[in-house]
């Protein structure tokens, strides 16, 4: 089964001596040069190892390449813990697009099917990111208020489509456990067949509001079934 965080945790479990910044095998993924980078480390918490992420005004993400069809195994699964929501933020409006918390899936498909627009947007954002952009982004999120299983746009591209996977303030400080579809969630995102799942990762951001928040994260599994 592919583990993602649960391989680098399980290996970091074992292994003597300090722990790395960040689990094996993963890369940080910068937004552009001017954002402020968030903060990701891996801690143990319970006698386990998770991953602490720390946003003051920064956006990055911390991603990994998938080695695995989607189709097989499109059921992602994992656990995460957000210190607060923040405060202003609303994923549906442009300038206040943060979330605590996010899972995020990049998929590769055919660009020339796209809309000029559509196209640009992807040329501009790899410019700025310095690796190339992807065919399509399905993300979940920790929303302020917008119910659970909501699909939202990005206010910036349509290339990026958010679900809210878990929402409000009732479980804030706690651990929660999720499941996910992933398949359904892109066919009903992107009205499409998703293409190949090139890489998954973790992002936690606060540049749009300026304010401070913290993540943890668990383990990111795909199974086939649920």
């Amino acid at each position: 089964m592919e583990g993602a965080l649960l391989a680098a945790f399980a290996s970091l479990a074992l292994a003597a001596g300090p722990a790395p910044a960040i689990p094996e095998g993963w890369q940080a993924l910068k937004i552009n040069d001017r954002k402020k980078p968030t903060e990701y480390r891996l801690i143990t918490e319970g006698g386990k190892p998770v991953l602490h992420a720390r946003a003051e005004a920064s956006a990055s993400g911390l991603f990994k390449r998938a080695g695995f069809r989607i189709a097989e195994r499109p059921i992602a699964a994992w656990s995460w813990k957000v210190s607060r929501l923040i405060p202003g933020a609303d994923n549906r409006k442009k300038g206040r697009e943060d979330s605590p918390a996010r899972i995020v899936l990049q998929f590769g498909g055919d660009r020339d099917k796209l809309p000029a627009s559509d196209r640009l947007t992807l040329y501009v954002g790899s410019r700025l990111s310095g690796q190339e952009a992807p065919y399509a982004t399905l993300v979940y999120i920790w929303s302020n208020d917008v119910p659970v299983g909501t699909v939202i746009e990005n206010p910036n591209t349509r290339r990026v489509q958010m679900v809210v996977a878990s929402s409000g303030a009732a479980g804030v400080g706690a651990w929660q456990s999720l499941a996910r579809d992933v398949v359904a969630d892109f066919r009903r995102a992107f009205k499409e067949e998703p293409g190949p799942l090139l890489s998954y990762g973790v992002m936690t951001d606060t540049d749009n509001t300026g304010e401070t928040v913290e993540a943890w994260y668990g383990p990111l599994e795909f199974r086939s079934t649920r």
